[in-house]
């Protein structure tokens, strides 16, 4: 059986509780122990599918097809493995299990209680995940004092009841440096910390985040009065890139100090890709402009990066690897629709991409802002909705298929060259729309001699999807008369799953999401080759 560290956060969300956890993680596996990480998120929804990333941020989709927070893509980052379903749970999935135990007479007809029979769904969950593993990292979602938290942090509460020095609980923390006070301020993470030793539990480590590195008058001052020792504070001053946050955490001997509370020591120490990989960052100084044509941004005056995160730090991967910094801009499709001139902004980019989405808004600029592209032969990388659009501007402008549309935006149109397959047609139809999308890893052939194959250098891979509508087969012969390639197809089903054009120095797109398996050790073929063709282009 496992050991078990549960990361809880205090003052605000969005501190890098996750962040914290794959850092970690990432460290104890680099001395030479099997790491495991769950993220408990205290929302009813059963998964994370049915958020809406503006609010949540990205939906991120393992290999088994689950819908989650967008930490389990941190998680697999940092980690470098792949997790599945045992690694996310939720209030919802927690709720939803129970009563189906209920109903199946499980509970031998007992009265079914929040506690235990909550609480005991949350713990067997965590110790399944421990089986084969040294240790489990369990990021509670929130902030400490939070109702919604309650359960799991008494979950908790009973799992160090029961296994004692196995477990332990770190707080990640923020300590704010008010600007008219210029000081930094420790009374929020005291709050913090009396909020969490109110649900029975002691922090044994505070991971210190600000905005500069914790002093010592301050370590003092937190060790005093929230009851731990100094050297158990580690100081977490913001980063320019997630990346370096190990190394950090390495300096002020966060590992060591963790395996110590265990009783355990480092088995080796191998940070070298770790440190290999921040230097390659830091020698990338010469920037490559790439632009993000989307809708997910804006939320009043705040830009929400979080809604594309998998996609940003798969361009970073990219960029990183061919030693570029990466400059990043939101493009809105909405002003291509209100002024055609503003296209003219494309470009200023070596290259576009068109991501994944829902929804009516913004579709016709984004179809306008790929059509631009393919005629002024601008790198082209079309994800998911992207791959879509891609095919309903070609059929309309290549293939004069006069007002060709995906059915999900144009029930009525002549040429439905994207649409719903059977099995989708059905599910909507009953209003069965969560957990039933055409989800996680899927097998497609890649085709020998197109640019698809030169990047991946295969022919069968495996790529993660979320998606409903595909591309209609009865189109397949016309596109590919005018000249679209389909690159890679997915045996089983024959569903088109990638298109190239061959006249173009990089039009690719793919009905699946690439950057949910793009890796900051590993870029994914598709970006790098985007990434490639993109500086090809600036240099022109």
């Amino acid at each position: 059986m496992a050991n078990f560290i549960f990361i809880g956060g205090g003052v605000m969300s969005g501190i890098g509780k996750g962040t914290t956890s794959a850092s970690l993680g990432a460290l104890l596996k680099s001395k030479g122990y099997k790491v495991e990480s769950m993220k408990i998120d205290p929302y009813v929804n059963v998964d994370a599918g049915t958020m809406n990333p503006i609010e949540h941020g990205e939906v991120f989709v393992t290999k088994d097809g689950i819908e989650t927070d967008q930490d389990i893509g941190i998680y697999e980052r940092f980690l470098h493995q792949d997790l599945t379903k045992k690694n996310y749970l939720t209030l919802g999935k927690v709720f939803l299990s129970v009563i189906q135990k209920e109903r199946a007479l499980e509970y031998g007809g007992k009265c079914v209680e929040v506690i235990p029979h909550c609480t005991d769904e949350i713990i067997s969950r965590i110790e399944n995940l421990g089986k084969k593993s040294d240790f489990v990292l369990v990021e509670i979602g929130g902030t400490i004092g939070e109702y919604q938290n309650a359960l799991f942090l008494e979950a908790a509460r009973q799992m160090k009841l029961k296994y004692k020095k196995r477990v332990i609980f770190i707080l990640v923390s923020y300590l704010p440096v008010p600007e008219m006070i210029g000081e930094m301020k420790t009374k929020p993470t005291q709050t913090a910390t009396r909020l969490l030793n109110e649900a029975g539990i002691q922090p044994d480590f505070i991971v210190a985040r600000a905005k500069v590195s914790l002093d010592e008058p301050r370590k003092h001052k937190l060790a005093l009065f929230c009851n731990l020792k100094k050297e158990n504070i580690i100081s977490a001053p913001d980063v320019e890139y997630i990346y370096k946050i190990p190394l950090n955490f390495e300096k002020e001997k966060f590992a060591e100090k963790v395996l110590k509370e265990f009783g355990l020591k480092p088995k080796k120490k191998n940070l070298k890709e770790w440190e290999n990989l921040c230097k390659k960052i830091e020698e990338s100084k010469e920037e490559l402009k790439i632009g993000i044509v989307g809708k997910y941004f804006k939320t009043g005056k705040f830009v929400l990066m979080d809604s594309y995160i998998s996609v940003i730090e798969a361009i970073k991967h990219a960029c990183w690897y061919y030693k570029r910094k990466p400059k990043i801009d939101w493009l809105d499709a909405g002003n291509y629709e209100k002024n055609r001139e503003s296209l003219k902004e494309l470009l200023n980019y070596s290259g576009i991409i068109v991501p994944g989405g829902f929804g009516q808004r913004g579709v016709e600029g984004k179809i306008l802002a790929i059509e631009f592209c393919r005629r002024n032969k601008i790198p082209f990388l079309g994800l998911c909705l992207g791959m879509q659009l891609a095919c309903v501007e070609f059929a309309r402008n290549v293939c004069a298929l006069k007002g060709a549309h995906s059915t999900e935006f144009d029930l009525k149109t002549k040429f439905p060259v994207i649409s719903l397959i059977k099995e989708q047609r059905k599910l909507l139809k009953e209003k069965e729309f969560g957990g039933t999308m055409r989800l996680g890893e899927q097998r497609c052939k890649i085709k020998k001699k197109t640019l698809t194959f030169s990047l991946y250098k295969k022919e069968i891979i495996f790529e993660r999807h979320r998606h409903r509508y595909e591309f209609n087969n009865k189109f397949r012969k016309i596109f590919e008369k005018h000249g679209m390639i389909f690159s890679g197809i997915n045996p089983e089903k024959n569903l088109m799953e990638i298109i190239e054009l061959k006249d173009h120095p990089f039009f690719i797109a793919s009905q699946f999401h690439p950057e949910f398996k793009s890796r900051p050790l590993t870029p994914h073929p598709l970006f790098l080759g985007f990434i490639k063709k993109s500086i090809e282009n600036e240099k022109k």
